[in-house]
């Protein structure tokens, strides 16, 4: 008798102890699901320096980071930053794994098509970067060169259009970074990529380069989903910030020797 009380009673105790498991782990996934809702999620492609790159430590850096940041303080959110291929970031947006993007993104009528745009925060424009013995110096001393372009990027639709013009060749890698690299080890004759990204690698490498002359792209813009809500938001902070001159801040920060 005694051993099945002692067996009714050890059992009451488990099914107690299971309970209480289960509750702890419903509350939890409640818990994560509620600070999941004050969380920010952006995604970006870290080798777009001063816009987006990554300290000696690892950690984000830049223009497009530190106006993140900002956004995400006044609408009360928690950034949380992803970093990915630049070709990959519309394709999170459209997945809904991320809220928005901010990678030094033009926001061009291709891809609005795609996805919706936060008014244009910075304008760039686009140059041919060279190495320091280079003596390309125009559009015309393209012929039967190679160009690099970053894949997904405007320079990259930009590219394909002069190269029939002016009888180039494109190749086509995967980040900024990457593109320097194939342009100091003569595996590509030029480099086309943003203006502002350009002359930061011309001042930090001693580089050379010039401004292509006939584009006039798009400015950037932050990138989400179609339909969010959070466009108007967003944009409606990005007017704050621009009245009380927090973007002009940032651009003596990250873009002043680059202009």
């Amino acid at each position: 008798m005694k051993k099945t009380i002692g067996i009714i009673f050890l059992s009451t105790i488990i099914v107690g102890l299971l309970s209480a498991c289960g509750s702890s782990e419903d509350s939890t996934s409640n818990n994560s699901k509620s600070a999941d809702e004050e969380v920010l999620k952006m995604a970006t492609s870290a080798d777009f320096p001063p816009f987006e790159s990554r300290d000696p430590q690892g950690n984000f850096e830049g223009f497009d980071i530190d106006l993140a940041h900002l956004i995400a303080d006044e609408l009360g959110y928690e950034l949380q930053i992803e970093d990915m291929k630049f070709d990959g970031l519309i394709g999170a947006l459209q997945a809904n794994r991320v809220d928005m993007v901010m990678s030094g993104m033009s926001a061009t009528e291709e891809r609005k098509k795609n996805v919706d745009f936060s008014t244009e925060y910075h304008h760039s424009g686009e140059s041919f970067l060279t190495g320091a013995e280079s003596n390309i110096k125009s559009l015309d001393d393209l012929k039967g060169k190679t160009i690099g372009v970053q894949l997904g990027t405007i320079q990259e639709e930009g590219a394909e259009i002069l190269a029939d013009k002016y009888d180039f060749e494109v190749k086509k890698v995967d980040n900024a970074g990457l593109l320097v690299q194939e342009l100091n080890s003569n595996r590509i004759d030029v480099g086309y990529m943003d203006k502002t990204v350009a002359k930061g690698y011309i001042n930090e490498q001693g580089l050379k380069g010039f401004d292509d002359p006939t584009t006039s792209s798009p400015g950037m813009g932050i990138a989400f989903p179609k339909g969010n809500g959070l466009v108007d938001d967003v944009n409606d902070v990005l007017k704050k910030l621009e009245e009380d001159g927090k973007i002009k801040e940032l651009e003596e920060k990250w873009l002043s020797d680059m202009e």
